[in-house]
Formats: C-alpha cells, sequence, structure tokens
C-alpha cells in the first residue's frame, strides 16, 4: 500500500459524479499526463471500480485524485496510477489466479477481480481485512477470497498461481511466496527499505528468478513474520 501523502492532481467528486469523476481519473491520470499505461482491459477495470467505496468516508471527495489516501491502522490504499501500473505489468489473463499479499481497503483486489478468474488476498490487520472482506462482498467481487494472517508464507493450499503481488515493501520476497510461482509466472513487488524502494517485476523461469526494477515507489513495509531476524 503507497504511503499516503497531501492529495495533489485531484480530480474532486460528489455522489453524483463518481462515474464522471472514474473517467476523469483515467483519461488524465492513467493515459495522460506522460503516463503509461496502455492495456485496454486494465483501464476499463480501473474506470469501473469504485475507488470511493474503498476509501473512508471523510475522503471520498479525493477518492479519484492523484494520491495515496489513508485508511486507518496506519495503511492506505494506494495511488490510482500505482494500483493501474501494477496491475498491468502482471500481464493478467482471463484464466489467471493471482495471489496479493496486502489486501488494506480491497481496492486492488477489486481491480484484478475484473482481469483474472480468482484473486486470493491475505491481510494481516483483522478489521481492515474483515472490512474489505465485507465491502467487497457487498459489491460484487465474489471471485475474491479474503485470508486474515500473515502473508509471508502465501496461500499454500491454493497455489500454485500465475501470478503473486506485494502491495507492502520488504528487502527480499519470501521464499515461501516464490514456491508458489507457477513455472512463466510473474511477481510484483516494492524492494528495498522503508524509505524508499524501487518496484520490480520478477519472471519464473525454472528455477531461475528474471528480475527487473520497473519503478521508484514508496509503499508502508510488511510486517509479521518478515521481520524476523531484521536489523533492530
Amino acid at each position: 500500500m503507497a504511503l499516503a501523502s497531501v492529495p495533489h492532481g485531484c480530480v474532486l467528486a460528489q455522489p453524483d459524479d463518481y462515474a464522471a469523476a472514474r473517467i476523469r481519473m483515467v483519461q488524465l491520470q492513467l493515459e495522460g499526463a506522460g503516463r503509461d499505461v496502455r492495456d485496454p482491459r486494465v483501464l476499463q477495470a480501473m474506470a469501473e471500480v469504485p475507488r470511493h467505496e474503498f476509501v473512508p468516508p471523510p475522503l471520498r471527495e479525493y477518492a479519484y485524485s492523484d494520491s495515496a489516501l489513508p485508511i486507518g491502522f496506519g495503511q492506505t490504499i494506494s495511488q490510482p496510477y500505482v494500483v493501474a501500473f501494477m496491475t498491468e505489468r502482471l500481464e493478467p489473463k482471463p484464466s489467471d489466479r493471482v495471489l496479493e499479499i496486502g489486501t488494506g481497503s480491497g481496492y486492488q483486489a477489486a481491480v484484478l477481480s475484473k482481469l483474472v478468474a480468482e484473486v486470493y488476498t491475505i491481510e494481516i490487520v483483522e478489521p481492515l481485512g474483515r472490512r474489505a472482506e465485507a465491502d467487497l462482498r457487498r459489491l460484487g467481487f465474489d471471485n475474491v477470497r479474503v485470508r486474515i494472517g500473515d502473508g509471508y508464507r502465501g496461500w499454500p493450499e491454493a497455489a500454485p498461481f500465475d501470478a503473486i503481488i506485494l502491495t507492502s515493501a520488504v528487502s527480499e520476497v519470501p521464499q515461501p511466496l516464490i514456491g508458489q510461482l507457477k513455472d512463466g509466472g510473474r511477481l510484483i513487488a516494492p524492494l528495498g527499505p522503508s524509505s524508499y524502494q524501487e518496484l520490480y517485476l520478477l519472471k519464473k523461469r525454472g528455477e531461475k528468478l528474471e528480475r527487473q526494477a520497473i519503478l521508484p515507489v514508496r509503499f508502508v513495509p510488511m510486517t509479521g513474520e518478515v521481520l524476523k531476524g531484521a536489523p533492530p
């Protein structure tokens, strides 16, 4: 989940204007302004998923701004561009089964659900996970399964996955997640210290992982088992 900042590039929206605000968001923040999201399926999903439903009510007028927003418990809903960029780089296919580590608001899972067969998502902060699960069910995203717990070891009984997405920062991708990725699968994650990271796309080729740095980012750090053995 990308760190929040003061909303900028705002597409202010009122309840009777959310659909139009989503279209402006796609046109101005994803297709325009030097941005490079081009996959028509991803753009359509971003235009359809109601981001305001995953934002706390006091911040809903900023739901379609070019910014991450706080959702409580020190977590955020990521900037729309980052969600679209990560989704596109995963190369989602209609038959894919995708694992997400860090459900947060549920927005990233909702976008993915429009593009793949099944989404499995894990959230370590129980109140956030319960809220996201309720929102996803209420909004009809029925191909998303939510688990409350530590995402470090993934979801072994549902593995292998065609793609895995981490929405919190780690120094290295946990080995259990790599083991749950199919041969030929894609994994995207922010790697680096808590102050800044680089978004990496990893592709599994047999016993090898191809790594490509694709975007400087700043995400909240992953918590739980991943911190064992970390420097104080």
